[in-house]
């Protein structure tokens, strides 16, 4: 399933829209202060009565590495990851608080979301075997090709998750969209999630890696600092929105709102949401590194620091944002 967010200023109500990752572009960061966005929203996600991603242990994810990733590029993109389940000896608030507030998202049978996330494989495409331009229907292909070779397992509580380089076009990217999830049936196997995050940062930064780059349109700011890099930052925010709507809604039967075509998912719910305060165009008050001046509100493994969107809050009936 994939994700639409209109997070420009051309958009103040920023109401997402079908198949479209959030965090997508909201406005620029501005000073003046307003009330508060968290409070005010009246979204509800509706359970449709499938099933989530709730097997005991873990969510596995598969990476493919498609074309070149510097290795300063994947390693907070493997912390994130290893951030996810895991707070010991991480400072407050951690990756793993963000995560949390997912596990009240529960099953049929009261099973909540997996609260362990881990990389069980990668795989790097470094020539970019498909070419540079992908339709999405390929990467479909692509993965289960990684099944049939046995490059990767068949995981029916994973997430396949297709990260491009910032020279790869992928259909429908930087149009509306900044990923996708999707699911596939495997024959005879079952069914498996899979997904798509570019890198934004020559490409689209604005729509993608808000508010750490300024929109093309839209009033007048300066972009926030990034902790990791535009790019890469804007591509852990739009993963960890992935993997909170892949976990919560993996078959179109889980916990969403609208159509199950065009759905409001936990993340994209919250639209432009990062920290308290947070109204259109102010992404919410942030902790700023004294040193660097980057803006984040979650720290994670080997001393990373992220910028994550709140989630929906099942128990708060809110948009449920750190720092």
């Amino acid at each position: 399933m994939a994700y639409m967010s209109m997070r420009s200023p051309l958009f103040p109500f920023a109401i997402v829209i079908a198949l479209a990752l959030a965090p997508c572009s909201y406005g620029l960061n501005q000073p003046t202060r307003q009330s508060s966005s968290l409070a005010s929203t009246s979204t509800t996600l509706n359970y449709h009565g499938g099933p989530l991603l709730s097997t005991p242990g873990s969510i596995n994810i598969y990476l493919v590495w498609y074309g070149t990733f510097p290795p300063q590029e994947m390693a907070p993109i493997h912390d994130f990851f290893a951030s996810l389940g895991s707070s010991g000896g991480q400072q407050k608030p951690a990756v793993a608080t963000w995560w949390s507030t997912i596990l009240a998202y529960k099953d049929k049978a009261g099973k909540p979301v997996s609260g362990r996330v881990r990389v069980a494989a990668f795989h790097e495409d470094k020539t970019c075997s498909l070419g540079k331009n992908i339709k999405r229907p390929q990467i479909a292909n692509y993965v289960k090709k990684m099944m049939d070779t046995q490059v990767f397992p068949f995981d029916s509580n994973g997430v396949y998750l297709f990260l491009t380089a910032k020279d790869v076009v992928v259909e429908r990217f930087c149009s509306g969209s900044c990923g996708f999830h999707e699911n596939m049936v495997v024959s005879p196997r079952g069914r498996v999630v899979y997904a798509h995050v570019g890198d934004p940062g020559t490409q689209c930064p604005g729509l993608c890696a808000w508010p750490y780059a300024i929109p093309a349109y839209g009033p007048p700011g300066n972009p926030l600092v990034s902790p990791n890099g535009v790019g890469i930052d804007g591509m852990i925010m739009n993963i960890a929105t992935i993997l909170a709507g892949a976990a919560t809604n993996p078959f179109k039967t889980g916990y969403f709102q609208g159509n199950a075509l065009a759905p409001l998912e936990a993340v994209t719910a919250c639209p432009g949401i990062f920290g308290p305060g947070a109204y259109p165009g102010y992404p919410g008050e942030l902790i700023v590194d004294k040193l660097t001046k980057a803006s984040y509100n979650a720290y994670g493994a080997n001393g990373k620091k992220f910028l994550l969107p709140a989630i929906w809050d099942l128990k708060g009936l809110n948009c449920k944002a750190l720092a």
